[in-house]
């Protein structure tokens, strides 16, 4: 039995297989009025495709507890009942394919109010749906970003209280498993890092104030997410820099620290806080990260970056290095990338009724 297509089961959740999708912003959704941040025919076809493919998990691209927590104008929301609706949807298709469904809570901070990439990715203003970002320090992410707004502890805890919020709407919604984005700079991660964190108060300095609002989150989300459905959070392992920055051994303590919050699983990628950070990038680059967690604590991981070969990732999991692999633009080059690694592996994957002269 190919290891990529053993069951997973956390809490009372059964994933069909460790083929899983991460979070990956489509940037399709109507930037303002009564549709903004609602998935629509283009997000339906998109993750139908690859349940029907055979994938495990899919995990929705990260959805903004406000509007302003959205990384671009045109990025899903999950503050209205509206966008509820239209995401049970695709988790009612997602379910009838044996596919678990799941949802990324994200406030994108200091790199909020950006294009769509395939524009340019700039920072928009008022005249272009934009907005005025917030992060817990007035330092900005780049050249030709705005410096962000301070945070005041009131607004910290009003955004505490909107993860909880869309956290039950994403159960309303139809969502098995719901995560926390806490990766890739966006605000949680900016919290994290003394990179961007200079703060004086309660927030900032120390590794425990640093870490206080990703858990103070966790605490939210977990107090009105369903025992019996598990909790993920998905954090970058290390900013990548020598110095002044988030790093691996930060990242193994504060494992430690989300598993007794009751967080079940860490969704581990790295890098996205610092503009002009020098990554390694090459063929399963941050699976080592995962493995060090896994290794050194008991919270379970999926590994991210660059796995695209079925023996990559069978070994990966095979190893021990990961309990999943998480596949990004391979999944959006191939949707049927697991029935094809499950052909190749001798495993077992879900095939639709429609597709099986394709078997």
């Amino acid at each position: 039995m190919s290891a990529l297509f053993e069951t997973y089961t956390l809490r009372d959740v059964t994933i069909p297989n460790r083929v899983w999708m991460p979070p990956m912003c489509q940037y399709s959704a109507a930037p303002e009025g009564p549709d903004a941040g609602v998935p629509d025919d283009w997000h339906f076809a998109h993750y139908a495709a690859r349940a029907a493919g055979g994938t495990g998990l899919i995990i929705v691209e990260a959805t903004g507890v406000s509007p302003e927590g959205r990384i671009s104008p045109y990025d899903l929301g999950i503050w209205n009942d509206t966008q509820v609706e239209a995401f049970r949807r695709i988790t009612r298709f997602l379910l009838s394919q044996g596919t678990v469904p799941a949802i990324q809570l994200a406030h994108a901070g200091r790199k909020a109010s950006t294009d769509q990439p395939w524009r340019g990715g700039a920072p928009l203003g008022a005249d272009a749906h934009g907005w005025q970002p917030v992060a817990p320090s007035p330092v900005a992410f780049a050249d030709g970003y705005p410096v962000p707004s301070e945070l005041t502890v009131a607004g910290i805890q009003e955004i505490v209280r909107r993860f909880a919020d869309a956290a039950r709407r994403a159960v309303a919604a139809g969502f098995e498993i719901a995560e926390i984005h806490g990766a890739h700079g966006y605000l949680i991660s900016e919290f994290l890092s003394p990179y961007s964190n200079h703060r004086t108060d309660e927030y900032g300095g120390s590794y425990e104030n640093r870490t206080r609002f990703a858990l103070q989150v966790v605490d939210a989300v977990r107090e009105v997410w369903p025992d019996d459905k598990p909790l993920f959070f998905r954090i970058s392992a290390t900013d990548w820099l020598e110095e002044d920055g988030w790093t691996a051994d930060d990242t193994v303590r504060f494992a430690a620290d989300l598993r007794a919050h009751g967080i079940d699983l860490l969704d581990v990628s790295t890098g996205g806080n610092a503009a002009g950070a020098r990554i390694p990038v090459g063929p399963g680059y941050q699976v080592p990260f995962a493995a060090r967690v896994k290794a050194e604590t008991s919270l379970p991981v999926a590994a991210v970056g660059l796995i695209t070969e079925a023996e990559q990732a069978e070994k990966i999991v095979a190893n021990g290095e990961a309990d999943a692999v998480l596949l990004g633009r391979e999944l959006l080059r191939r949707p049927s990338w697991a029935r094809e690694a499950a052909r190749e592996l001798g495993g077992d994957v879900h095939v639709p009724d429609q597709y099986h002269r394709s078997v």
